[in-house]
């Protein structure tokens, strides 16, 4: 099973967005998953409703930095190499989506974004186009993570 595939599996389980993008990198976190789910909790509906920063975008964010954040601070070549694996990251997602923000996101599908969570049923996975984001930033993390393993 795919990043991608855990993802929206826990997407339609009814875990948000910023949850259900990081839940598949809890074991190179060395998290059990109640762990992961519990610290994304509040990442969901682009960070706690305010429709910001999309919560699957801070979900591969987290599962990169799982991956690869664990270096010596005074490290700048580290440093940069991950933040240049993130900016790639955000980069591929702008450029399937056309942008990183909830409320921008959610208005392309037609969708109206308020602050608090929506009732999950069938009619809402139907409309919302969230489960698209979350399996396309988490096998985003994924390839993000094998490429760079690949170059260690």
């Amino acid at each position: 099973m795919s990043a991608g595939d855990v993802a929206v599996d826990y997407f339609c389980k009814g875990y948000n967005c910023g949850q259900s993008a990081s839940v598949a990198f809890a074991g190179i976190a060395g998290l059990e998953v109640e762990r992961v789910l519990s610290m994304m909790a509040g990442f969901g509906g682009g960070i706690g409703g305010t429709r910001e920063l999309c919560g699957a975008v801070s979900g591969m964010v987290w599962a990169i930095g799982a991956g690869f954040g664990e270096y010596d601070p005074q490290d700048n070549e580290a440093k940069t190499r991950l933040y240049k694996i993130v900016r790639a990251a955000i980069d591929e997602f702008k450029a399937e989506f056309g942008t990183t923000c909830c409320r921008d996101l959610l208005l392309s599908a037609g969708c109206l974004p308020k602050p608090d969570p929506s009732v999950r049923n069938a009619e809402y996975y139907a409309k919302r186009p969230c489960a698209h984001f979350v399996r396309f930033a988490a096998d985003c993390a994924e390839y993000c993570i094998r490429d760079m393993e690949k170059q260690v």
